[in-house]
Formats: C-alpha cells, structure tokens, sequence
C-alpha cells in the first residue's frame, strides 16, 4: 500500500466528530443535559466522537462567556462537524453561527427544545435574542433539525414554530409529551444523524 493511499483510507476511517453544547442550569448526574449527553453517547457508537464541553457558568449564563467557549471549541477542529444543541445550547450556536464569519464545514445543525429568544416578555434576555434576518447571515448548512415536544414544560412548543417561520428549509420534529431534557434518549435525533 502507497503512502498515499494509506492516508486516504484513514481519512475514510475517521470518526464524524459531533460539538454537544449543552442546556443552562446545573450539569451535574441526572441534571440538565447530561442524561441526554449520556445517551448519546452509548448509542452513536464508534462511528462518531461526542465533544461535550462544559459551558461557563451555566446557571447564570452570559453570552459573550458562551460566545468564547465556543471560539475555543471551534478552533481545535480541523475536519467537517455536526452541531447538536440543547435548550439554550441551540439558540447560543444559532446566534454564534449567524453572527461570526464562520468557516468550518458543517454537516448539520440539530436544535433541541431551543428558546426563541425575544418572542414575549417572559424570554426576553437581550443577551441571546437574534439579529433580524439571522438566517440570510447562517453559513452554509446543508440540514438543519429542530426537535420540541408538542407540550413541553419548559420552553413551549410556540418558539419552535418561530424557528420553522425563519428557517424553512429545517426538517422539524413535534415529539409527543412534555419532555424538556430527553434524559431517556431521543431516537429520533440518532437516526437523522445516521442519515446525514
């Protein structure tokens, strides 16, 4: 085997590597993301490495401390990612992705049970609202998913349907229930990362 071609099927070999930005609130067992986190992490298997970084301060989250991190986190890539987002870890990589001249090549980007901030008074932190025509100022993303149970009892299912109204070409998915955390897993999301 050529030089060459070693690399090559290394290159082929590769895991698709996946930035999980998780929710606000405490991350500690059984809190916050880190069922879902953990889900994930026993069913992508060894196709995929999960980067799961701890965000600043997530009880009292600040964008511009998100904001850094995730300059952190994006600079120690060098191949195509796939970008999952959880809560306000969805709405935070939408507003980074929207507001930076980004160049990194994505897969996709998969929004959970994310905020749309500035949509009534009750989410109204101007930390994280979006700048108006956000999605003309996305870099190219060839599939974007948004998952949000149809009763959610934490961010209700009205903020998703602002995002399908800005984002038309994203596939959505109304999940039955009340589910917030998806400490159990979410299925749904595995397959449409499976398909990519």
């Amino acid at each position: 085997m050529t030089t060459e071609n070693h690399h090559k099927k290394g290159s082929e070999n590769m895991k698709k590597q996946i930035l999980f930005i998780h929710s606000a609130g405490p991350q500690d067992l059984h809190q916050g993301s880190s069922g879902l986190k953990a889900y994930l992490q026993k069913v992508l298997g060894d196709e995929y490495t999960l980067l799961d970084p701890e965000m600043p301060d997530p009880e009292k989250p600040k964008y511009t401390n998100w904001e850094a991190q995730l300059e952190k986190e994006f600079a120690s890539f060098d191949e195509e990612i796939i970008l999952i987002g959880h809560s306000l870890g969805g709405s935070v990589l939408l507003k980074y992705l929207s507001e930076q001249a980004f160049k990194q090549p994505i897969s996709g980007l998969f929004m959970i049970a994310s905020p749309y901030w500035g949509l009534d008074d009750d989410w109204r932190i101007e930390d994280f609202i979006l700048t108006k025509n956000f999605a003309s100022k996305l870099p190219h993303i060839p599939q974007i998913f948004l998952y949000h149970s149809h009763n959610d009892e934490i961010v209700p299912s009205a903020h998703v349907e602002h995002y399908e109204a800005n984002l038309p070409h994203a596939k959505t998915r109304i999940l039955d229930g009340t589910e917030h955390l998806f400490s159990d897993g979410l299925p749904e999301l595995v397959n449409d990362i499976k398909e990519l």
